[in-house]
């Protein structure tokens, strides 16, 4: 008897020693199906095989209400220790204070810059780095394979320049008078296309829509409003498409997976896993078209992993959160990453990986990665919004192209202006 009591409090004092020693950390991200059921999964690979610290991921809501979530929790001195943001949000978050610089004692400078691929340099700013992607993501033209046959065109053969694009797109779409029934193409300047026409649309027609130091814009010219013209004449004159056909920031998605009332779309790599999941047709992914000149580009962008000032609250939490984010920018996160999300691994070593390159969806999108650029921003809701503005210009107001994107270039100058100081 004496032995079996000895035992249980032997067990006992063990018990309460781990839980003495565990540390807890908390995860936000917002509410995307795909990328919560992925890190579900990490996290639970992560607890087990550490088992002095538990990672909590909480479910920070929608999209749209997500900056101000975190601002205000971290104001009150809660909210995350470990956040998601995206890449285009790490100026506006340092400058606020959200994210910290990540502690080169964990992180050093050479370990980042040879494992991940060169796009991680957008959020270097001032020799500190403030986040570490587990992905990165590319965009590419969705198309309905079964929409494409029924029409004539060759499934196997999709666009390759914007004029043939334009001659699908209008061949696919179904007009009884007034009412659309489908459209070709899913218009959609809240959702990936403001980056088709800064950063796809005017690389290819020859300007880059920012300096290389990112201290002014260059778009503001014929170059830009070409961009613009050839983007806002898809509803205007060609007829091929009604921006919100579908309601919503992601009708446009909605349309083309589950309505099939939309033929093609452009989007990210990051759609894969609810296409693969939901689309009930044959479709495929090419990449995007180009003008005559047979220039391509591409836009680049990704979510990252970035440390609030909570995780410097004491040195074993940030022990353990440098620990999370380690395993979930490992090679094994990226690989459940792409199978759950559908998004690109951001580790170079996985990137130029055969398996993946030769796969005919995801090689598409790595594909693109070779050209493709991770717009550099100061303020990404803000920019996102001069360009938005831009195409309702010409759309409801009937400004002409150029005055429109002269006005969008001089409201991004007034911001990358103010972020140096100006």
């Amino acid at each position: 008897m004496k032995h079996l009591v000895r035992a249980i409090l032997a067990a006992a004092v063990v018990v309460i020693a781990t839980a003495q020693a565990q540390v807890t950390i908390t995860y936000w991200q917002y509410d995307f199906g795909t990328r919560i059921a992925a890190m579900e999964r990490l996290i639970e690979r992560f607890n087990a095989a550490n088992p002095d610290i538990i990672v909590v991921q909480e479910n920070a809501g929608a999209y749209a209400s997500y900056i101000e979530r975190v601002a205000t929790a971290l104001a009150a001195g809660e909210g995350p220790d470990v956040v998601q943001l995206f890449y285009g949000w790490a100026g506006s978050w340092q400058r606020a204070g959200y994210v910290e610089p990540l502690p080169k004692e964990h992180f050093s400078d050479e370990w980042i810059q040879s494992y991940f691929v060169p796009a991680i340099e957008s959020v270097n700013i001032g020799g500190d780095y403030y986040g570490l992607p587990t992905a990165i993501r590319s965009l590419a033209l969705f198309y309905n394979k079964d929409h494409f046959r029924e029409v004539g065109l060759d499934p196997e053969n999709p666009p390759a320049t914007w004029d043939e694009f334009v001659a699908a797109a209008k061949a696919l779409t179904i007009q009884r008078g007034p009412r659309f029934e489908r459209v070709g193409f899913g218009i959609a300047p809240a959702g990936q296309d403001h980056h088709l026409i800064r950063t796809v649309l005017m690389n290819q027609l020859g300007t880059s829509p920012y300096s290389a130091d990112n201290t002014q814009v260059l778009y503001g010219n014929e170059i830009g409003a070409q961009a613009l013209a050839f983007y806002t004449s898809l509803q205007d004159e060609h007829q091929v498409g009604v921006n919100e056909f579908v309601p919503g920031a992601n009708g446009y998605r909605e349309g083309f997976i589950n309505l099939q009332s939309i033929s093609m779309i452009i989007d990210g790599s990051f759609a894969l896993g609810n296409v693969r999941a939901n689309a009930q047709f044959d479709w495929g992914v090419t990449e995007l078209p180009t003008f005559d000149n047979g220039v391509r580009s591409n836009f680049g962008s990704y979510f990252m992993n970035g440390l609030t000032p909570r995780a410097f609250e004491s040195p074993a939490k940030l022990e353990a959160a440098a620990r999370f984010m380690k395993y979930i920018t490992s090679e094994e996160a990226m690989l459940v990453w792409l199978e759950v999300v559908g998004e690109l691994p951001a580790a170079q070593s996985l990137v130029a990986d055969p398996t993946l390159t030769s796969d005919p969806v995801l090689g598409v999108f790595l594909a693109a990665l070779e050209y493709a650029e991770a717009t550099p921003w100061v303020d990404e809701a803000a920019q996102r919004t001069n360009m938005i503005d831009a195409i309702n210009r010409v759309w409801l107001q009937g400004v002409d192209p150029l005055t429109s994107i002269q006005q969008a270039a001089a409201a991004d100058q007034a911001l990358l202006d103010a972020a140096q100081g100006q």
